[in-house]
């Protein structure tokens, strides 16, 4: 009982945010606002939101998270920064961090709501209900010195979760515990995520920021589920030994790549078309519905099909895992139903603004995210 009660307050005390988190985030926050507004990268022209405008965004975040690894790099031969400062503060930077959100949507509460009382034209999805538009958010793009919230956010989750990775790397060749599955994970996630900054200006064309509007659902998302969810099976692997057979290498290393393959190739189509409705898919002249809706490629396959593609790449985050825990299964479970209770949010909406063009759809495109299963 003593022990039991001894780890209890451990944990208890490692999930109290503390003031000694907050140089590490403000100085993480600083480093991308700099960065983000200085280092050169393409200007993307974004999609026409839903209130008419369309936003421009420097895509130099692969600059930004290269630097900035160089920079702890340098940091951490010349001894200013500790390689494991991240992993030997985790539970603390996850509190402290989610201290930040919620202070952050608050403001951005408050900050829409006193934008509505000087007569702006910006409209609660869910009007008059304090809790949702607080959860959902009320401002479509709000921005601060002329950066896009949104946009900043995940690209601070995203290299969040890379610095994460490598803070447990770094601690794993410390304690020599470094295995084929630290490895394996280690791997795929860092390729997935130099991808997704390869292609950071595919997110530009993503229902995140043409529709979802910022509020603690997308704060909260970006910013400590991304980087500390994501990375479970890392902290997993930290503390457990898992010995994978040649077989399960090749398996895991098969998930991973045709998610990829389905995940990338579809994003890709999507954004290719709202760009040029007229470009070639898989060599042939795309087919569309109504004019506005893609049903080649990917997206004739099923209508949510990118979805499929993110649920194989985050089960192949956990196979190096192997199976005698169900823990670092949470990730894509916890995807699985987020994905499945987002593609029913999705249908509704299209569903609405399509009618009939939606219904055409649906009936060409019978499957939502699995072809022949759902």
């Amino acid at each position: 009982m003593m022990e039991s009660h001894v780890d209890l307050g451990f944990l208890l005390q490692a999930l109290t945010p503390s003031w000694n988190s907050v140089p590490l985030l403000v100085g993480f926050f600083t480093y991308l606002a700099v960065a983000g507004s200085i280092l050169p990268g393409k200007l993307v022209p974004g999609v026409a939101l839903l209130d008419g405008t369309r936003l421009h965004y420097c895509c130099n975040g692969l600059l930004s998270l290269l630097l900035l690894v160089a920079l702890l790099g340098i940091g951490a031969k010349m001894g200013f920064v500790s390689p494991t400062a991240i992993s030997d503060r985790g539970l603390e930077l996850l509190s402290t961090t989610f201290a930040f959100s919620f202070l952050v949507t608050l403001i951005l509460h408050f900050s829409g709501c006193k934008s509505q009382s000087k007569g702006s034209s910006l409209k609660p999805h869910l009007s008059g209900n304090l809790i949702h538009d607080w959860w959902f958010g009320i401002q479509l793009n709000p921005q601060f010195m002329g950066i896009d919230l949104k946009f900043f956010f995940v690209r601070a989750g995203m290299m969040g979760w890379l610095l994460i990775n490598l803070s447990i790397l770094m601690k794993s060749i410390q304690d020599g515990t470094l295995s084929q599955s630290m490895i394996l994970y280690q791997l795929f996630c860092a390729l997935y995520i130099l991808d997704y900054f390869v292609h950071e200006e595919y997110m530009t064309s993503t229902w995140d920021i043409i529709a979802e509007r910022l509020g603690f659902m997308l704060v909260f998302g970006d910013l400590v589920w991304i980087p500390f969810s994501f990375s479970i099976q890392g902290w997993w692997l930290l503390m457990n030994s898992v010995e994978l057979t040649p077989a399960a290498i090749v398996a895991n290393c098969f998930v991973f790549l045709i998610g990829y393959m389905v995940f990338r190739g579809a994003n890709k189509q999507k954004h290719v078309f709202k760009k040029n409705p007229k470009a070639p898919i898989w060599g042939k002249p795309p087919k569309v519905i109504g004019g506005k809706l893609l049903a080649s490629g990917y997206w004739g396959i099923a209508r949510h099909c990118n979805y499929l593609g993110d649920l194989m790449l985050a089960l192949s985050f956990s196979l190096p895992c192997g199976i005698s825990s169900p823990i670092p299964y949470f990730y894509p479970i916890y995807l699985l139903i987020l994905l499945i209770w987002r593609e029913r949010r999705d249908e509704a909406r299209c569903a609405e603004k399509y009618r009939e063009i939606w219904a055409e759809y649906r009936k060409l495109v019978p499957w939502r995210i699995l072809p022949y299963v759902y």
